[in-house]
């Protein structure tokens, strides 16, 4: 367990396992033992260091803006704090939107990218989930006065009504070897997930069967084993930096 200082937040990461760096970042509204299922196994053969991004767990909110850019800064600060040059980086949802957002934001410093039901931006999510979402962000402005946490808790809601804006565009520039997986009945459109893997030069496509958007943790053992099976192929292909 660690804590790291930034100018203006306290952040908060645990680190298992020896060998190459793998980060792993959670989803909204939720912490590092998301992938309490995941981190025994991955640490067997990586370095595996889990963050709670900033607003979440136990890492603090810090001032200025609360958006994609700066949680992916976050990241990298994670990562100098330990002296990791680059490291493989698997995000879940809202990890998964800060992943291809340190990606494009630092290519340095990632060594190859798995992106677990993450979206490019908030109209790709469906109406049956954006709705309630969005119903939520609009009445915590009604509470959030009373209390701090409360904010906190709208602020980090804003994450999926008011963002990511990722240009599919510009994912043609992701240039490491790339895993872009989801789950069979996952809460993010079948279609938007697959025009993301297609949109980055040579990605492979995952989709976990009888699972929901938690796919990791629905079906860890499918999950893990393609992860660590992607793994093994892309430092075959030679991803390139140190960890």
């Amino acid at each position: 367990m660690g804590y790291v200082e930034t100018a203006d937040a306290r952040l908060h990461y645990e680190v298992s396992g020896t060998g190459e760096a793998l980060v792993l970042l959670h989803g909204n509204s939720e912490n590092l033992d998301y992938f309490a299922a995941q981190v025994p196994a991955f640490a067997e053969r990586y370095r595996v260091v889990a963050l709670d991004t900033r607003a979440h767990g136990e890492s603090t909110r810090g001032d200025g803006p609360l958006d994609f850019e700066r949680l992916a800064d976050d990241v990298c600060v994670v990562l100098d704090t330990l002296g990791i040059d680059s490291a493989h980086v698997l995000g879940y949802s809202d990890g998964g939107n800060t992943a291809l957002t340190l990606a494009l934001r630092h290519p340095e410093r990632v060594r190859s990218l798995i992106v677990n039901s993450a979206n490019l931006d908030p109209s790709s999510l469906p109406w049956k989930f954006r709705i309630p979402v969005t119903l939520a962000w609009l009445l915590g402005a009604l509470v959030m006065p009373l209390s701090s946490t409360l904010a906190r808790k709208r602020e980090v809601l804003g994450l999926m009504v008011l963002h990511p804006h990722i240009p599919v565009g510009r994912l043609g520039t992701i240039a490491v070897p790339t895993l872009v997986i989801a789950g069979e009945r996952d809460v993010i459109p079948r279609g938007h997930t697959e025009l993301i893997a297609n949109s980055i030069p040579g990605a492979e496509l995952t989709i976990v069967p009888d699972a929901g958007h938690p796919c990791a943790r629905q079906r860890p053992e499918f999950f893990n084993a393609s992860v660590l099976d992607f793994l093994d192929c892309a430092n075959g292909r030679g991803a390139n930096g140190s960890g």
